[in-house]
């Protein structure tokens, strides 16, 4: 139930709020600029992911090469891919929830939140780790 909700407001809430949004700014300050606009929040975030990935790859080689598992590198690498995939979609919402997901400061916190999510569910005996079986 909760998988299909997450689709329903993926696919069809999203991108309708989205449309409202490019809607109302063009109104306010022309298409244009809109479009200008949209464009621009997709090169600032294709750079900023690509600045913020390669400085969290040589962050994860340096740990693997002392011998550490590099898991807050991996959480941080998700976050930022997250990120990047939300400010190239069009639309000014899903910027300001990727510059959340891209920015250091608001990162550590969406981390910090989703290890304690893990913790618990890891204690708790509820977290299930998924495998794809091979038939051959």
């Amino acid at each position: 139930m909760l998988v299909r909700l997450l689709l329903f407001l993926v696919f069809l809430v999203v991108p309708l709020l989205e449309l409202w949004g490019l809607i109302r700014v063009g109104q306010w300050i022309g298409a244009w600029p809109t479009v200008a606009l949209v464009l621009a929040t997709g090169l600032v975030g294709v750079s900023l992911a690509r600045a913020q990935g390669w400085r969290i790859w040589r962050r994860a080689q340096e740990k693997l090469a002392y011998g550490e598992l590099p898991g807050d590198e991996l959480l941080d690498g998700l976050a930022v891919f997250v990120g990047g995939v939300l400010l190239l979609m069009p639309g000014f919402f899903t910027d300001v929830l990727g510059l959340v997901f891209l920015l250091p400061l608001s990162r550590a916190l969406i981390k910090r939140r989703v290890k304690r999510r893990l913790w618990h569910q890891l204690a708790r005996g509820t977290h299930v780790v998924w495998w794809r079986r091979q038939w051959w």
